[in-house]
């Protein structure tokens, strides 16, 4: 498994008439750990990307470790759309990884009703920063640990909210970011644990 992406045919599927309800969501996490592939993947419609080739002006400042056969760099967000049913649709925005971007994430944010933190166990400690933050705007998330052929320790879910000092209401889920189904799942458990989240906190009302 990994990121690396294949031809996919262009898929351009209208929004339905009965689409009534539009969530922003936000996928975050550190370079080259599949966020750009896993808009693409679930996009009904073809993705807005802002890759650009990565150059020479990039060594020293972009850690690359792990992700050396890498060659293009998301430089401002991905955008793309999937619809869960007739009535509810999802606005992914996927935010660049590398340090020097993360002045976008603050904006992007704005307005989201929920995050997925793309996990690559090989390193793990790029997902700080974005659990860091999403933490700091109170913003529900759930991490997805996107499993690489190459990852040779293949630690467990649990191993990994051990080692991310995640509390237990997070929810984690492995996933592939090249298959749609599988990303597609990522989003439908964000949306539950938004509905989850939204249920107790009407509770208590």
């Amino acid at each position: 498994m990994g990121s690396a992406t294949s031809e996919l045919p262009v898929r351009r599927t209208p929004l339905a008439d009965a689409a009534e309800t539009g969530l922003k969501i936000v996928i975050v996490g550190g370079f080259g750990v599949g966020k750009t592939t896993l808009v693409r993947s679930v996009s009904e419609i073809r993705p807005l990307n802002t890759e650009e080739v990565m150059t020479q002006a990039g060594v020293g400042v972009d850690e690359t470790r792990g992700v050396a056969a890498k060659t293009t760099t998301t430089v401002a967000f991905d955008f793309g759309r999937i619809s869960l049913n007739e009535r509810m649709v999802l606005y992914l925005f996927g935010a660049p990884g590398q340090e020097r971007f993360w002045f976008l994430w603050d904006r992007l944010f704005s307005g989201t009703l929920g995050a997925v933190v793309l996990v690559d166990t090989r390193r793990m400690d790029d997902s700080w920063y974005a659990i860091d933050r999403l933490e700091h705007h109170k913003t529900p998330f759930v991490v997805a640990v996107n499993r690489f052929d190459d990852d040779t320790h293949r630690y467990s879910l649990d191993e990994i909210r051990q080692a991310l000092a995640l509390p237990s209401h997070v929810p984690m889920i492995d996933c592939d970011a090249r298959v749609r189904q599988s990303g597609k799942d990522v989003l439908i458990t964000l949306v539950n644990h938004l509905y989850e989240r939204a249920m107790a906190q009407e509770a208590t009302l």
